[in-house]
């Protein structure tokens, strides 16, 4: 999945939509959590991956906080797992 397309699709599951205002911070933290993925076992094709979309988002979202307590929630850290686990002949592409 190209990065703009991430973003966009990052964007609508946090309710941001079409506002650009915080493109760069979004950016940053889908970088971080795509980091997180890959140093958690799961393979480039999956972390890159549409099936690994909604993850991200969730991702982007847990780190997302004004008081700067970030944390990944338990249902991330799950699905992580997974992913980790995942076939790269059972990916997602679109």
């Amino acid at each position: 999945m190209q990065e703009l397309d991430l973003l966009e699709e990052v964007k609508k599951s946090i309710g941001l939509g079409e506002n650009n205002y915080h493109d760069q911070t979004i950016l940053r933290y889908i970088a971080e959590v795509k980091q997180y993925l890959l140093d958690g076992g799961c393979s480039p094709k999956v972390v890159n991956s549409y099936s690994s979309s909604g993850l991200i988002a969730r991702g982007v979202l847990d780190l997302w906080t004004p008081t700067g307590a970030a944390d990944f929630s338990p249902y991330f850290k799950s699905r992580a797992i997974q992913l980790a686990l995942k076939d790269d002949e059972d990916v997602q592409t679109e």
